[in-house]
């Protein structure tokens, strides 16, 4: 592949000042991260129920360029989608959708409702342009997500985006229990996703890394699979495709061994990654508070090692096996980074916090760009460019 494939010239289109009063200022301005948040999709939901202000958020977001791709058998209208953490009770499906998204990502959902951890429990560190949370998987329930997406369908349809559903586990349920706690999460939301996420990797529930372990792991992926064929022969319908969602602090061994259990056990793909444990060198003051909060960092201080972990099982796999890459996207050229490492498809969450609804028109424009700029005629072209013809 070309050598110039990761040029380094990128222009951002103007941030626009209505979104950054509606969606990025209310994030960034309020004082308590977890309120700003809830602030946020709150008005989200709001501005999509109205047809003009759903119109005006569609011409001011969406991006103006296509870049179609497929995988996991799957078509997407571009490779960008939202990542787990941001919606977690399926409260905005349809703004995801203005927002011009090519796949969104709920949850992670509980077979359980937990009330999480105790709050104060998200930060924001707006110089380094990260956040550290230890939410601990507050959500609904998977009883009670199923009946707000069935309300949903009921009321809209099938979403137009694929929709995919983050599966955690329930705080009470023991670790040799996890399978079934998994399991029983997607039995119940099925028929409403186009696509699981096994998250084993999330550091705010105790012990829930121990998961990535090659038994535990195996237990639970064959267990969703069990489901997976169960329902998809109920529905008359295909099984849904099944990804691991990955720590970034594994080492390389354990890296390889996840890897190979999901990939032998018969998932799908890989999500690289989730949050950090881990913290850089901080700068002083209230950033230095946030980075000694206990949580998950994500954000630009997970950026470079997501990227190196793409990077690393795209090579360990000869890019057979898809990967979708998570972490620090706050750019057009981060995802770029991205695809170009080996990534298939990417998300942002941290990235809507500190950019705004805008980065979608930021992310889908900028990628088309550089594949004029490098003579890609595909995203396939461009996915693991990065490694020449090694």
């Amino acid at each position: 592949m070309r050598a110039q494939v990761l040029k380094n010239t990128f222009h951002h289109p103007p941030n626009m000042g209505l979104g950054y009063s509606i969606f990025a200022k209310p994030l960034l301005a309020v004082q308590d991260s977890e309120k700003a948040h809830g602030r946020a999709l709150k008005i989200l939901r709001l501005m999509v129920s109205n047809p003009v202000t759903r119109g005006t958020l569609s011409i001011l977001y969406k991006p103006s360029k296509q870049v179609p791709t497929s995988v996991f058998g799957t078509d997407f209208s571009n490779p960008f989608g939202i990542a787990a953490g941001m919606d977690k009770r399926a409260e905005a499906l349809r703004g995801w959708e203005t927002l011009g998204l090519g796949f969104m990502e709920i949850g992670g959902i509980t077979m359980l409702e937990p009330l999480g951890n105790p709050k104060p429990r998200m930060f924001r560190a707006g110089k380094s342009r990260a956040l550290v949370n230890r939410m601990g998987f507050n959500n609904p329930g998977s009883e009670k997500t199923a009946l707000q997406l069935d309300k949903h369908f009921s009321k809209y349809g099938r979403p137009k985006i694929p929709l995919w559903i983050n599966l955690g586990k329930s705080k009470l349920t023991e670790l040799e229990d996890a399978a079934d706690d998994y399991s029983t999460t997607m039995q119940r939301l099925w028929k409403y996703g186009d696509l699981f996420v096994i998250n084993v990797s999330s550091p705010n529930t105790p012990n829930l890394r121990e998961l990535q372990k090659d038994d535990d792991l195996k237990k639970i992926i064959e267990s969703c699979k069990s489901v997976n064929d169960s329902q998809s022969a109920t529905h008359g319908k295909p099984a849904k495709p099944i990804l691991v969602k990955i720590s970034p602090d594994v080492d390389d061994d354990q890296l390889i061994a996840i890897v190979n259990t999901a990939r032998s056990n018969g998932c799908s793909g890989i999500i690289a990654s989730n949050t950090t444990t881990s913290r850089p060198n901080a700068v002083a003051g209230k950033e230095q508070k946030v980075f000694a909060q206990t949580g998950g960092m994500s954000g630009i201080p997970v950026q470079s090692k997501s990227t190196e972990m793409i990077s690393k099982i795209y090579k360990m796999t000869n890019g057979e096996f898809p990967i979708v890459g998570v972490g620090g996207i706050m750019s057009g050229e981060d995802a770029w980074q991205k695809i170009c490492a080996g990534a298939s498809l990417i998300q942002a969450y941290s990235g809507f916090v500190f950019e705004g609804a805008s980065l979608t028109k930021q992310v889908v424009n900028g990628i088309e760009m550089k594949m004029r700029q490098n003579g890609f005629t595909s995203l396939e072209e461009a996915i693991g460019s990065a490694h020449g013809s090694d």
